[in-house]
């Protein structure tokens, strides 16, 4: 067991992960003086089930380990791989907690997740275990928290930039250097997991 400390947790798909996730990630790690942020990989996401098939998750960690490189205090987490079957948030808290005495975990989540937390997987349980750390972009503000819940809000950089777009970019054969990290970039173009006008 490790000793506790400030743990961030940035939970996805990251099919592919980009400039904008690497973003949040520092941002959130900085504004809230966090030890370490952990990009945990999904293995099956609950909330996008039957919506599109999905890269595997073992090319999709390694795009996040390519991209994370040696950020300084930014890890790749792959628990929820390695734990099988849906992947749920507050499996991965308690987990974290387990191997961490006395460790605050903070769960990093966008606008639209944030509006939907109520409906997560033992949300009660989880709103005791973490604090939920809201990311919007200047000038707008985040939404209200729900009822129950320890929020913080942090403001992170306007990238305009997706995984879906970037997905869509692939298909069309448009460039998608600069929005994800080089090493992805490459990665992505030698192993063809994106197919070509889809």
């Amino acid at each position: 067991m490790t000793s506790g400390g400030r743990i961030g947790v940035f939970g996805g798909t990251f099919d592919p992960p980009h400039i904008g996730h690497l973003s949040v990630a520092v941002e959130v790690r900085h504004a809230l003086s966090l030890d370490r942020m952990l990009l945990v990989v999904a293995n099956d996401p609950w909330q996008k089930r039957g919506s599109r098939a999905l890269t595997p998750a073992a090319d999709r960690l390694e795009m996040v380990r390519l991209a994370v490189g040696d950020l300084d205090g930014v890890e790749v987490d792959d628990r929820e791989i390695r734990r099988g079957g849906a992947s749920y948030t507050v499996d991965t808290v308690r987990e974290l907690l387990e191997e961490a005495s006395g460790a605050e975990v903070f769960v990093v989540v966008g606008g639209d997740a944030a509006a939907g937390i109520t409906t997560w997987e033992r949300a009660d349980e989880l709103a005791r275990l973490a604090t939920f750390v809201t990311v919007h972009r200047p000038g707008f503000d985040g939404p209200a928290p729900a009822e129950g819940f320890g929020w913080a809000e942090v403001e992170v950089p306007a990238l305009d930039v997706s995984s879906s777009d970037l997905r869509a970019r692939i298909a069309d054969g448009r460039p998608i250097e600069v929005l994800v990290p080089g090493p992805v970039a490459t990665w992505i173009a030698e192993h063809r997991i994106y197919p070509r006008d889809r």
